[in-house]
């Protein structure tokens, strides 16, 4: 807080510096989150069918998706001389039992049939917590990119905070009018728009990935997966 407030300069090459950590924090937990959603046996609707169908069945083989993530990030820590291959499979690590933690942490206090109150205000919280280290993870590659419009933490913050209201509240809007199961392929669309950015997450440790294109990949499997759905409808 004392660097952020009166040495913005600093703040912003420190945590510049940590870049490598930080996208293979978040790209290994947002990888998880997507795979974790195609790898599962019990899937039955399918967008992309010829991929989606096969994910689907691998996803009999247990923790399929947790050693799919470490191979990958083997894969991309390989690019790095020792000291930062050593911190990217650490942060990696890390990522994966984040995700591991705040997904068993839901699953114990789901509420089973008819559960009571408390079990109930248990799931929101369980919930409420996974939300949070999700937009966290989406957040670490924002706050990077904002550095080069600003050094201030706080209008950084600002942005950041407007920003998750809005995806918030829409998401809270889509959910209460039923949009999900009115366009059946939209939820396939934004698991793979998290999926690209896990990808684009690593990728940019090793190479800058304008903003830009991060946008328009997420965009762009969002407006294909409402079009199909759309025209789903029509048949």
């Amino acid at each position: 807080v004392r660097l952020a407030t009166f040495e913005p300069g600093e703040y912003a090459r420190l945590l510049t510096s940590a870049h490598v950590a930080l996208g293979a924090f978040g790209g290994a937990f947002l990888g998880m989150v997507c795979l974790k959603y195609f790898f599962d046996a019990e899937k039955d609707v399918h967008w992309i069918g010829v991929l989606e169908r096969r994910l689907s069945q691998l996803g009999k083989f247990e923790a399929i998706e947790l050693g799919f993530m470490m191979i990958v990030l083997w894969i991309f820590s390989r690019s790095f001389p020792p000291p930062e291959a050593l911190e990217f499979m650490v942060s990696g690590i890390f990522g994966l039992i984040t995700f591991i933690v705040v997904d068993g942490v839901g699953a114990v206090m789901e509420p089973e049939g008819g559960g009571h109150q408390r079990d109930l205000h248990q799931a929101g919280l369980a919930s409420f917590i996974y939300l949070n280290v999700l937009d966290a993870s989406f957040s670490f590659d924002g706050v990077i990119g904002a550095f080069a419009l600003t050094n201030n933490l706080f209008v950084i913050a600002i942005g950041l905070g407007i920003g998750a209201m809005f995806v918030r509240s829409l998401t809270i809007m889509l959910v209460e009018k039923g949009t999900l199961a009115a366009y059946r392929y939209l939820e396939h669309g934004a698991f793979y728009a998290i999926g690209a950015l896990a990808l684009i997450m690593m990728l940019g440790t090793l190479h800058h990935v304008p903003e830009v294109i991060t946008g328009l990949i997420g965009a762009g499997f969002i407006a294909l997966s409402l079009w199909s759905s759309i025209r789903f409808n029509a048949i």
